[in-house]
């Protein structure tokens, strides 16, 4: 827990992690389709569970352990761990003992009638219309090789294109294949977070460049090419993006603290700003609920101005 590293497979082949906890993480990795992220932190949530109740000198089997386990390890874990990571394991716990109960291996979820405090939501960071333009026109690296900074300055820019003119997660951008991209109708399938597909708009003016991309980079891909591949033609990670897009904000004189997400909050944040329905950005984003989207009407700064100056009568 907190700073103590957790030794999972040592964990794992000693038996102090019952077989139905390895069983629920196979389940959610597998038949859930959460992302890596989430199941990442999901085991690493059990795996320190388990290790304090090693460390307690506690049983490990489902059926004897209580409440006040529970309690106990929550109340050690606020001290340790941040908000987030706590509410994650809290989460990945109560869905453990949910698991074993539909399977009747245990009679009590510890975790149930437990709660936390409430998280504070901090407004996420987004960029300016005229920063999205000053990265959009981020001059270009030079290298001795032309061909491959060639390249390289040209899918950096249509990385960036990409990401703002669709709002993107970054693993939708790495995932997106040519056979995702309808040239007729310009439109992207976007797969999303837990498989869900939508489709996303984009414009001709990104459409077309990539299309130029394409014909200049990438020649006769197959239909299930990535989009956004490096100097070889392989796939990109999400890492490489975020490394590619710190690199385009420095080059820009933008902060270089902003990830490849806060791309897609400007994106929903520019578009409430000039007046799109929220349900529809809701639709968009890909978001399952409009509370989700709803955040980013607390950005609209400018959109609140305007109202203000239009509706009040002493603005």
């Amino acid at each position: 827990m907190g700073e103590t590293k957790v030794n999972n497979s040592l964990l794992e082949s000693t038996g102090q992690i019952p077989e139905i906890a390895l069983n629920f993480l196979t389940h959610i990795e597998k038949e859930r389709r959460l992302s890596k992220y989430t199941s990442r932190n999901y085991r690493h949530a059990i795996h320190s569970f388990f290790k304090w109740l090693s460390d307690e000198s506690k049983h490990n089997e489902i059926t004897k352990i209580h409440q006040i386990d529970a309690r106990s390890y929550l109340i050690e874990a606020q001290s340790k761990l941040a908000k987030t990571t706590l509410r994650n394991h809290f989460s990945a716990l109560k869905g453990l003992f949910n698991y074993a109960l539909k399977r009747k291996l245990c009679q009590v979820n510890p975790f149930s009638n437990l709660t936390l405090p409430k998280l504070e939501k901090p407004l996420p960071k987004f960029l300016t219309e005229k920063q999205a333009l000053s990265l959009l026109k981020a001059p270009p690296i030079s290298s001795p090789n032309k061909n491959k900074s060639d390249f390289l300055n040209y899918r950096n820019h249509l990385i960036v294109k990409i990401l703002y003119a669709a709002g993107l997660r970054v693993s939708e951008l790495v995932n997106l294949n040519y056979e995702d991209i309808d040239f007729i109708k310009a439109t992207l399938l976007i797969k999303g977070k837990g498989g869900k597909e939508r489709f996303s708009p984009i414009g001709q003016d990104t459409l077309d460049e990539i299309i130029h991309f394409r014909n200049n980079y990438s020649p006769n891909p197959s239909h299930n090419s990535p989009v956004i591949i490096g100097t070889k033609g392989s796939r990109l990670t999400t890492r490489t993006v975020q490394l590619v897009l710190k690199k385009r904000l420095k080059a820009a004189n933008l902060p270089t603290d902003l990830s490849p997400h806060k791309l897609r909050h400007s994106y929903a944040t520019h578009l409430l700003d000039r007046g799109a329905d929220l349900r529809a950005v809701q639709d968009l984003l890909g978001h399952s609920s409009l509370s989700t989207t709803q955040i980013y009407t607390h950005l609209s700064v400018a959109k609140l101005k305007k109202t203000l100056k239009s509706s009040h009568p002493r603005a």
